[in-house]
This record gives C-alpha cells, sequence and structure tokens, in this order.
C-alpha cells in the first residue's frame, strides 16, 4: 500500500530540500530491541541519501550493537549522567545537522533535538513538548492509513512524512563483524547444528518457565540439535536453573557481548526465546525463531524479519498490558498458560518452511 502523508493533520511547516541535505541525525535512546527496530530507518535513509552524514545517538550501553552496520556513519553515545548528557549535547549542537528525527519521543530525545539547532526537527504531535519540534506527524496510524502498526513502521512514518522513500518497509539488520565472530567462537562451542535460547526478560509477564525451556531443550535434542542459552550477568540464575531443570546438558554463557551474542544468532539454526531484545538480534541476522510472548504488544514487538517465525501467545482480554504486574489475576496467566507442546509445535513449523525454502534460498 502506498503510504500517503496526511497533511491536514500533521503540521509539516518547511518542505525538506533533501538534495541540500548533508547530515541527518537520528535519536534513538532506550533498550536494545529498540536499537535494532532503528535499523530500517537508517537504511531508508542511507539509501536515500548515501552521500549524506547519517549519525544515530544511542544510550552507551547498547551501542556496540551497531559495529559494522553500513548504513550509519557515526555511533554519537550518551550514558546517564548529566555531564555526558552535557557534553553529548555539546557534540550534537557541534556538528550542525540539517535534519533530526526523534525516533521515541521520550523527554532527554527532546532535549537533544532541540539543541541540535537543526533546521529540520522531525517527531510525533503527541510527544511532550511538542512545540520544540518543526515537522509533527499525527500518528504512524494517519500515515499508513492503518489502525495497527509495528514499533518499526512507526519510526518509518517519521521519515515519510518528510519525503524519505519508507514505502518497502526494510526489514531490521545488524551485522556480523569478523570480530565479534572470532572472539564469540573463543568462548564458547557453536559447531553443529544448535538452537539459542534466551529464557530470561525484562518482567515476569514476559518470561516463560524456565522448566518449559528445558522441556524444549530436551525435545530438539531428540531431532539432533543442541542448545545454546544466553543471558546477562544479572539473568545468570536463570541459565543455572535451565541447566538443572534439564536432564541434557545444555550450554550456557553469561558473558557475551553484544556483537557476540548477533554473531552466535546468526550461525544458529533456530531461535526460542521469550520477547526481548535478543529475539531481535535473531530477527536482524535472519535467524528462524519462534517467540513466546505474554504482556507484550504483538501487533507492536514481533520480529521484523523475513526469516520464518512463530509467535506463540495466549490470547486474554487483557492482553496487552504495560508488564509490570499482573493487576487482572495476580499472576501473569498470560505467560503461564502457554504450553510447551504449544512451542514444540511451532518450532516444528518453522523447520518445515525452512526446509521447503531449500539451502540457498532466502528464509520465508
Amino acid at each position: 500500500m502506498k503510504a500517503i502523508d496526511h497533511r491536514p493533520n500533521s503540521q509539516h511547516q518547511k518542505q525538506i530540500d533533501w538534495p541540500a541535505v548533508r547530515r541527518v541525525l537520528i535519536v534513538r535512546l532506550r533498550s536494545i530491541g529498540d536499537t535494532v527496530l532503528s535499523t530500517p530507518s537508517l537504511i531508508a535513509l542511507k539509501r536515500f541519501r548515501p552521500d549524506a552524514e547519517i549519525d544515530i545517538l544511542l544510550e552507551d550501553w547498547v551501542a556496540p550493537l551497531l559495529n559494522g552496520f553500513n548504513a550509519v556513519d557515526n555511533v554519537l553515545t550518551v550514558d546517564k549522567s548529566s555531564s555526558s548528557r552535557l557534553q553529548t549535547a555539546w557534540q550534537i549542537r557541534h556538528r550542525r545537522y540539517d535534519v533530526v528525527f526523534n525516533l521515541h519521543g521520550g523527554t532527554t530525545g527532546t532535549f537533544f533535538t532541540f539543541v541540535s539547532g537543526a533546521k529540520h526537527r522531525v517527531g510525533y504531535a503527541e510527544y511532550q513538548y511538542s512545540f520544540l519540534y518543526n515537522h509533527l506527524l499525527s500518528s504512524a496510524a494517519d500515515y499508513w492509513h492503518e489502525h495497527v502498526t509495528h514499533s518499526a513502521e512507526q519510526q518509518l512514518a517519521l521519515l515519510g512524512f518528510v519525503g524519505v522513500p519508507v514505502q518497502d518497509r526494510p526489514k531490521s539488520r545488524l551485522a556480523v563483524t569478523d570480530e565479534a565472530m572470532r572472539s564469540m567462537e573463543h568462548k564458547i562451542d557453536a559447531s553443529g547444528p544448535f538452537a539459542l535460547f534466551h529464557p530470561a526478560a525484562a518482567f515476569a509477564t514476559k518470561q516463560w518457565a524456565t522448566e518449559n525451556f528445558a522441556r524444549t531443550a530436551e525435545y530438539l535434542y531428540e531431532k539432533g540439535i543442541h542448545t545454546i542459552a544466553v543471558a546477562a550477568k544479572s539473568e545468570s540464575n536463570v541459565l543455572e536453573r535451565l541447566q538443572d531443570e534439564s536432564r541434557i546438558r545444555i550450554t550456557t554463557s553469561d558473558d557475551l557481548s553484544l556483537p557476540e551474542i548477533t554473531a552466535l544468532a546468526s550461525k544458529a539454526i533456530l531461535f526460542v526465546g521469550n520477547d526481548s531484545g535478543i529475539a531481535h538480534i535473531a530477527a536482524a541476522v535472519g535467524t528462524p525463531a519462534v517467540v513466546v510472548f505474554g504482556s507484550s504488544n504483538v501487533n507492536h514487538w514481533r520480529p521484523w524479519t523475513d526469516a520464518a517465525n512463530e509467535l506463540v501467545y495466549e490470547k486474554l482480554p487483557c492482553q496487552p498490558c504495560a508488564g509490570y504486574i499482573c493487576k487482572e489475576f495476580g499472576e501473569p496467566k498470560c505467560i503461564l498458560s502457554v504450553e510447551p507442546e504449544s512451542i514444540c509445535e511451532a518450532i516444528e513449523r518453522v523447520l518445515t518452511k525452512v526446509k521447503k525454502a531449500g539451502p540457498g534460498s532466502p528464509p520465508l
């Protein structure tokens, strides 16, 4: 469907003279998944203006995800300290951007967008302090003429609103660097067919039971597929419990960097895990996936990929929700109701799609 800019519902004060644009900044603070889902916008911008500098501002801890990514020229970083924010603000101002997009809308992002001094500052009309922007889109639903939109589509809509071609809706993509592959292989044995598991999550409402992951690993083992599970250092107890619950050996790691996890995901024949940033990493390197959803919005956070994938979740009237606690049942019935059998059936469907695609064929 061709996207149409709803000018009557949007504030679009100045047309952007794109051939004259030399520098563009994308502001995308927050998490792993947010960063991965900004890559379609970076891809669209770079192919539209290959001679312009396309930069992105990320939180420092997540910035290594874009190592080697060829659709961005410079990755600017910031941490949560006041001194870092002031230094970053000075750096942004000094670079004299022509266009700045704030893809998230938080007040910190708005601060950096405004202090850039860019002639064109693009955001959504719903943003707090929206008066600091001079290009405001009413909503992604208005832009795409669709009631339900994905996070990646919401970001792409801001670009399309000011003239960047985005109608093909590029998929997420990450680079796998040789350095990351070597360092990953030095830390972990990734030989033979294996599935990558991520059994941790930010909230209990998004974390499938560890014993269910153990049953799934056992199922894959019977099919000749080994399991490698990853998590952060702070989540190492989940990995320990996974191994304790399982009747087979599971390789686990809690010390891989984000580029190393990206490299590992690129070698996996399958990803199985909760809705999380690691699921988006797997999607961005084309790994077939089965993702378990609990409280999250499936339409908003599903893998943004052409690779074969299945989403498994319990349809409840209260789903999706914010996810901090379960206000409806006292415990997260949405994620607790998902049975291992449902995941194994989804795995079968995904592997069948991959097999039908054949060697050398793009994932379905």
